[in-house]
């Protein structure tokens, strides 16, 4: 039986987001993200198509790499001005009931204490529909941003990561039991203090003596996504990811990715069908195949094409500006994100990019595909890339927001439901309940997460 698709939309709280130029597009509203309307309506778009969730990508730092300055970034809203994502969720959780948010917060800036707080707050609020996309950022401007020279080299950021992770886990699972907060009126105790519990870490880069701020929430740990498929990025989702999400221009560069996360996943005795993979793909719908073809040119004439280098450029650290549009991208190694460049060299040895493809392709969509068609087009193209990469779902960005995504709950989710691969209703419960079923609200052995749960007779609060 032919396993259902997953969808994610994937935006940002900024102008365009993967889609540089495109927000001159007159059906484009992403110039009113800094206003609740625009967030609220795209809410409610997305849990009319039954979308499993919306990812919001964030960055610290400015897109800067282009030219050694932040003026083409800032000319065309290349991710700049970007606002804090984690405020927009209770306005969206407010008018919804069932969608989930996977939300980005980069631990390199994020002291654990505060934000462990920070995501048990917005599990409560959402009633337990938060996850949390787990990055360690790739820009030298957001570490001086926070006062360092530039950022940690890129393997130890992930070596940080990991105790990062024994921290928040120790907080949200070990710090109180399920029944403490007792609330009762009668005697007027809110908590037992007898079962809350001192959390005591001394590591090589945190150190900690608190309880946790926060009653227990519904999920205790949010869904745990993470987006890094470098060999070191792929080891800490292998051990710490509940859903993965990896870019790529076609089914020759996700599949391997797919294949080599599941395997180390296996190695460390997890169960690899239990690590959902997402991956990003771009639709432009049409009731015909002129009309998705029409509207997919109309999109082209609203490209920036400083503005996808500039994007690149920053997801690389390579300074495209200083390259002839006609020249061959070739590799280079650095402390920037690693699979952006791998994308367009090395990871299909059959694909030479230029630099001036690179600018057409990231201009719709980012560095994923792009498919075009009729509902019934798309579906099939849809299935073929399921079955050629085993992925489990699909990270949907945008070239016009919410119109893109609109379009995709009114023609492409009833093609789909009526193949059979795609829910015809939601699922009960918390987001991961909804992901991996019921009953399964909180993360389980052999998840790294579940040793960390209190048992009597630990060291209560003081």
């Amino acid at each position: 039986m032919n396993k259902q698709i997953r969808l994610n939309a994937f935006a940002m709280n900024c102008v365009a987001h993967q889609s540089p130029g495109l927000w001159t597009h007159p059906r484009d509203r992403t110039s009113e993200y800094n206003r609740l309307p625009y967030w609220i309506d795209l809410a409610k778009a997305l849990e009319r198509g039954r979308f499993d969730g919306l990812f919001l990508a964030d960055v610290l730092g400015v897109y800067d790499v282009f030219g050694g300055s932040p003026d083409a970034a800032l000319r065309h809203a290349t991710q700049t001005p970007a606002n804090e994502p984690l405020l927009l969720i209770s306005a969206m959780a407010a008018v919804t009931q069932n969608l989930g948010f996977g939300v980005t917060s980069n631990l390199s800036f994020e002291p654990p204490y505060p934000f462990a707080r920070r995501m048990s707050t917005l599990d409560h609020l959402t009633e337990g529909r938060i996850g949390w996309n787990v990055v360690t950022g790739y820009l030298d401007s957001a570490a001086r941003g926070a006062g360092k020279e530039r950022q940690t080299a890129h393997d130890d950021r992930y070596d940080i990561a990991d105790e990062y992770m024994e921290v928040v886990y120790k907080l949200w699972e070990g710090s109180w039991e399920d029944n403490a907060a007792v609330r009762d009126r009668v005697r007027g105790i809110f908590t037992d203090p007898s079962k809350v519990h001192r959390v005591k870490h001394e590591g090589n880069n945190y150190r900690l003596n608190a309880i946790h701020l926060s009653e227990p929430s519904p999920q205790r740990t949010p869904v745990l996504y993470q987006a890094g498929t470098s060999p070191r990025g792929r080891q800490f989702a292998a051990r710490h990811a509940e859903c993965v999400f990896m870019s790529g221009p076609s089914a020759k560069v996700i599949a391997p990715r797919v294949a080599a996360i599941r395997a180390l996943a296996n190695e460390m005795g997890r169960n690899p069908a239990e690590i959902l993979m997402f991956s990003m793909m771009t639709i432009i719908l049409g009731r015909t195949e002129a009309e998705a073809k029409a509207k997919h040119e109309d999109y082209r004439r609203h490209i920036s094409p400083e503005g996808a280098l500039t994007l690149m450029s920053g997801w690389t650290g390579v300074d495209f500006s200083t390259y002839d549009l006609d020249q061959q991208v070739r590799h280079v190694q650095n402390d920037a994100g690693r699979t952006a460049m791998d994308n367009i060299t090395r990871a299909d040895p059959d694909r030479v990019w230029t630099v001036r493809e690179v600018a057409e392709h990231v201009g719709i969509g980012g560095i994923g595909p792009v498919i075009v068609g009729t509902p019934e087009k798309v579906a099939d193209e849809i299935e073929a890339w399921f079955e050629a990469t085993d992925v489990d779902g699909l990270n949907v960005p945008f070239a016009v927001s919410p119109g893109d995504f609109e379009d995709i709950s009114d023609m492409l989710v009833p093609e789909l439901t009526k193949r059979g691969r795609y829910k015809s209703a939601y699922a009960k419960g918390t987001l991961r309940e909804k992901l991996f079923g019921a009953g399964r609200a909180r993360l389980t052995a052999p998840h790294p997460a579940a040793r960390y749960r209190p048992h009597v007779g630990r060291t209560t609060a003081q």
